[in-house]
């Protein structure tokens, strides 16, 4: 069988995946600076989108012991590797898109918005640090970011924060930030639950919602906020 041809952004990696992975194969392929970039939170009904920008050095992975996919790891692990991240990289940024940004953009607009943002101040960081420098941006997924700084390029990796050590780096700083505004914001809107579950639409926050009905926080593009607003506007007329 004939295998689908990939698009020119997509960076062709099969077999088990390993950490580092990303890096090898585009500093083989002659780009010596990569930055990864992933987001977080495209799946809860509440809280904004978080999404991170780093680059690392070269000896970033041993410097950075038990680094994985952010998924992977528990909030301790995060917690401490977090600092670690910001001490070491050479740029990083983490940018937050709201919710009426996603309802306004959808998810994947809003996310891919926040991480293009973040790739640009990792650029203006870098052209502080050491003048022009020429980059390839890893990204999480398989969808492109939509704007780039001049000059660079970039390559989509499905699975990337299993396979590339600046966009597991990105994933930790993201989920760390967004786990942190989450737990401030449920003081503000108590009720909900938002410290338990970060926004997803965990059975609890699902009663929650049905109970207390909507607040600023969420999502009203996504089906589960839409469907409640709807009949709540509904036994109003």
């Amino acid at each position: 069988m004939k295998q689908r041809a990939l698009p020119p952004h997509a960076l062709p990696i099969e077999g088990p995946a390993a950490l580092g992975e990303v890096e090898q194969r585009l500093r083989l392929d002659g780009w010596p600076c990569v930055c990864g970039t992933d987001e977080v939170g495209r799946g809860p009904l509440a809280g904004p989108v978080y999404a991170a920008a780093v680059v690392l050095p070269p000896d970033g992975a041993a410097r950075l012991a038990g680094l994985d996919d952010s998924k992977r790891l528990t909030a301790a692990e995060r917690e401490r590797l977090a600092p670690q991240v910001r001490a070491i990289a050479l740029a990083w940024a983490v940018v937050a898109r709201s919710p009426a940004d996603i309802d306004r953009l959808n998810i994947l607009g809003a996310a891919l918005d926040a991480m293009g943002e973040a790739v640009a101040r990792v650029r203006t960081q870098l052209l502080a640090r050491s003048g022009s420098v020429r980059v390839m941006v890893a990204v999480d997924g398989n969808q492109p970011l939509r704007r780039l700084p001049p000059g660079w390029e970039q390559r989509t990796i499905v699975g990337g924060d299993a396979r590339s050590t600046a966009i597991a780096a990105a994933s930790v700083l993201a989920k760390v930030e967004r786990d942190a505004a989450m737990d401030a914001l449920d003081a503000q809107y108590p009720g909900y639950g938002f410290a338990r579950h970060k926004g997803y639409p965990t059975p609890d926050h699902l009663d929650a919602l049905r109970r207390l009905g909507p607040c600023a926080l969420h999502r009203r593009s996504f089906a589960p906020v839409r469907t409640l607003l709807a009949g709540r506007q509904g036994n109003l007329l």
